[in-house]
């Protein structure tokens, strides 16, 4: 099978809620100092020393980011040391993260490690109280 073949399957990232391909990936043997800034989705399997910036990212296992992160979306199964700012973020119960942690829509599973504050705002359509009102009289 050649480097470019069209047989080659792709990595894809369901957990994402898309149907997309990752477009980027850096490899786990892969080590990059220095900024990123990406746009779709990539994937770090590796140890990136510098800030990353982009949509959609997917930080595996064996990957490492020492650098603050500013994205739409993370899935992290890794290592971060540094601040995260991101619209939608999935800890696993793999990961570390060592820093202050911005999201407006939080999942945290069981075992993850999380270091630093924590600030987390989900924007609700209705009201608390409107909606207790409605459930009183029976709308929806």
């Amino acid at each position: 099978m050649g480097f470019f073949s069209s047989t080659t399957s792709k990595v894809t990232a369901p957990a994402t809620g898309g149907s997309g391909v990752i477009s980027s990936v850096i490899s786990k043997d892969m080590r990059v100092t220095g900024e990123i800034s990406f746009k779709g989705k990539a994937r770090i399997d590796g140890l990136v020393e510098g800030n990353v910036k982009g949509e959609h990212l997917v930080l595996s296992e064996t990957a490492t980011i020492r650098g603050d992160l500013e994205l739409t979306s993370l899935i992290c199964h890794g290592t971060i040391e540094g601040n995260v700012k991101a619209q939608q973020v999935t800890v696993h119960s793999t990961a570390s993260l060592q820093g202050n942690l911005t999201a407006g829509s939080l999942t945290v599973e069981s075992g993850a490690g999380l270091s630093g504050e924590v600030s987390a705002t989900t924007r609700q359509t209705t009201p608390p109280q409107a909606a207790a009102a409605d459930n009183k009289t029976g709308k929806r």
